[in-house]
């Protein structure tokens, strides 16, 4: 299967390719130089390395077809498990790296300079890089007329997570070359201690960021306003239709929406639609002298405008999945 066939796994899987690859040569920095903020540097690609497995968990969880229990399938997978990631970016990554920082300013360690740890750096930053900019580019092929709130708002919360980790891996980096450095040149420990701190504070502002973003998709996210606007136009549009009275939406998952909505049929519309089959004219003239016809013809009538709202309901629902094909589910009900 094609990565781009699912939204945000060729992200996911990049960046979880990419970390391993990081995590393991930040260790040897770490353990080579013994400075605090590359160790941090270190753990923090862990997590992000764990954290990416756990997306991918989601994703391939989130693909399961419908059955029985879930009948409109398995999309809230995606969104649980991105809301664990994002925990596990906060209570690990976050709280592990503070912690060091700090335990670092109340038992100082003798910190060696190595060329090697600024090479691995450097090397950190480029894939980082490459990674970053892969989840950015899936959230504008995925929604290119959006700005970049909308993307957050509507955004594969997988690819947010690749995106704000890597995005916040790249200012880590910077911090870690920074505080180093500075530690290095003045040969006070405390601004490396400092580092570490102030990655694990960015990396706990990701983490709420992310943990928020999929709490609102858990508990039941309304699909994007332009498209829920266009839907009810093109309902409104339809001459049968008087107007949309309520209209409910929500996302299942990337890609897959279910919207319900109830309606006020135009009756005069619906009696011009029968009465191009059945003229009424000819069919009181026909029954106006005998009652029982009458009788006939009303409960023949009566039986024709539930089959015609039938139709017309289905021919709506076909013109909202061909304009919104992201449209899977539709409840018109008349109101």
């Amino acid at each position: 299967m094609r990565f781009n066939s699912i939204s945000g796994l060729f992200p996911v899987v990049a960046a979880l390719v990419g970390n391993i690859v990081v995590a393991v040569i930040k260790f040897a920095a770490a353990f080579a130089s013994g400075s605090s903020a590359m160790f941090s540097e270190a753990i923090h690609s862990v997590a992000d390395t764990l954290n990416q497995s756990l997306l991918l968990l989601g994703i391939r969880r989130s693909m399961k077809k419908p059955d029985s229990d879930f009948v409109y399938g398995y999309g809230y997978e995606r969104f649980f498990w991105a809301l664990i990631s994002a925990c596990g970016i906060f209570f690990i990554g976050a709280g592990v790296t503070v912690y060091n920082g700090i335990s670092s300013i109340i038992e100082p360690h003798v910190m060696e300079y190595h060329p090697f740890v600024f090479l691995v750096l450097a090397l950190s930053f480029c894939i980082e890089s490459i990674t970053f900019i892969i989840s950015w580019r899936e959230l504008r092929r995925r929604f290119p007329q959006y700005s970049f709130s909308e993307r957050f708002k509507y955004g594969d919360p997988s690819t947010l997570a690749v995106f704000f980790e890597d995005g916040i891996a790249l200012l880590g980096v910077c911090i870690a070359f920074v505080a180093i450095g500075l530690s290095i040149y003045t040969g006070n420990r405390i601004f490396d201690a400092a580092g570490s701190i102030l990655i694990g504070i960015v990396l706990g502002v990701g983490a709420i960021l992310l943990i928020s973003k999929n709490k609102n998709f858990l508990i039941g996210h309304a699909i994007p306003e332009d498209i829920e606007e266009e839907i009810i136009a093109m309902i409104e549009a339809d001459p049968a239709i008087e107007r949309v009275l309520d209209f409910k939406s929500t996302v299942l998952n990337i890609g897959v929406f279910r919207i319900k909505c109830e309606v006020e049929f135009n009756g005069n519309a619906l009696l011009k639609e029968i009465s191009k089959s059945v003229p009424l004219r000819d069919a009181y003239a026909d029954v106006r002298e005998d009652y029982e016809e009458f009788k006939k013809f009303c409960v023949d009538y009566a039986d024709r405008i539930p089959r015609l709202v039938g139709r017309r309901i289905d021919d709506i629902e076909r013109r909202i999945v061909m304009k919104h094909p992201s449209v899977r589910y539709i409840d018109i009900e008349l109101n």
